[in-house]
């Protein structure tokens, strides 16, 4: 007994102790042997609590609308067209052109009395003026130069040419002939009209430009022949060349002139018939003999 109660006197001095210590005492269970065996003590700290996390509260927030925009209405300036020139359509043909379409135009201007001299394909100041005066005659712009509105109206106005027409012998239109030049061969000169025609039986044959001697030394007229021919002379009085010269009274012929050739009529002879087309000079030498007439009218 005296043991019994000294183990009850320790276990519970060792509980007390365990109490004030703030430990939790592990419980025992007796072995076979009468011998108490300790339990496995659990964990002398105990754990932490864990603090409750604070409950998250979720307020909804709307989105803000966007603000109106108010764009005030967009004003424009009113943009003044720019003023252009009017567009001026190019003439078809104009002053310093040359060609069949030239030809055809002062044939035509020649029909209607405009142009006073054979087409020369050529659009000088001539052709120009002929051109002002149809386009004044027929309420159109006056420029001197073919737009396709005075084209078609001057088409409209006149026939198509002739070959004739469009290709006469001659820069001049020819003269009507003196009644002295239908029969025979004959070179009948005209000094109005300043051609000279080659006519066999009163038929044309070949037909050039002339000129004539100045108001102080005057090509004589009147009914003549020619007395002879001398292809390659020279003056004696004026040592000049004479080229296919046809002699018909004196000392007057009808001849070649480089003169006439680069001058044209702002020159003149000592009297002589002066050629300027030296090709046409020559074929006319080859076929004139002496004894042919030769009439210079006016």
């Amino acid at each position: 007994m005296h043991r019994t109660a000294v183990v009850g006197t320790a276990l519970a001095t060792a509980t007390a102790a365990a109490l004030v210590a703030g430990c939790r005492a592990g419980e025992a269970t007796v072995d076979g042997r009468g011998q108490e065996r300790p339990q496995a003590r659990a964990s002398t700290s105990t754990p932490a609590r864990e603090t409750p996390r604070p409950h998250r509260t979720f307020t909804h927030k709307a989105k803000p609308k966007p603000k109106r925009v108010v764009v005030p209405p967009r004003t424009t300036t009113p943009v003044t067209p720019r003023r252009t020139a009017p567009r001026v359509a190019p003439p078809v043909i104009a002053v310093g052109t040359s060609g069949d379409r030239v030809r055809e135009l002062q044939a035509r201007l020649r029909a209607l009395g405009l142009f006073n001299r054979n087409p020369t394909g050529y659009y000088g100041t001539i052709t120009q003026a002929s051109v002002s005066a149809y386009q004044r005659g027929h309420g159109l712009s006056v420029t001197g130069s073919v737009s396709r509105r005075t084209w078609t109206s001057l088409r409209s106005a006149t026939k198509t040419p002739t070959r004739d027409q469009l290709y006469p012998p001659t820069t001049l239109p020819l003269a009507k002939p003196d009644p002295r030049c239908l029969t025979g061969r004959v070179l009948c000169i005209s000094k109005t009209s300043r051609t000279l025609a080659w006519m066999v039986d009163g038929r044309v044959v070949s037909a050039m430009d002339v000129r004539f001697g100045s108001e102080y030394t005057p090509t004589r007229e009147g009914l003549f022949q020619v007395n002879f021919k001398s292809r390659d002379h020279v003056s004696t009085i004026y040592h000049t060349p004479m080229p296919y010269a046809m002699f018909f009274s004196g000392g007057q012929a009808v001849h070649y002139s480089s003169d006439f050739a680069a001058r044209g009529y702002s020159g003149a002879s000592h009297g002589c018939v002066n050629v300027r087309d030296k090709k046409k000079i020559a074929a006319l030498f080859g076929k004139v003999k002496a004894g042919d007439k030769v009439v210079v009218y006016k």
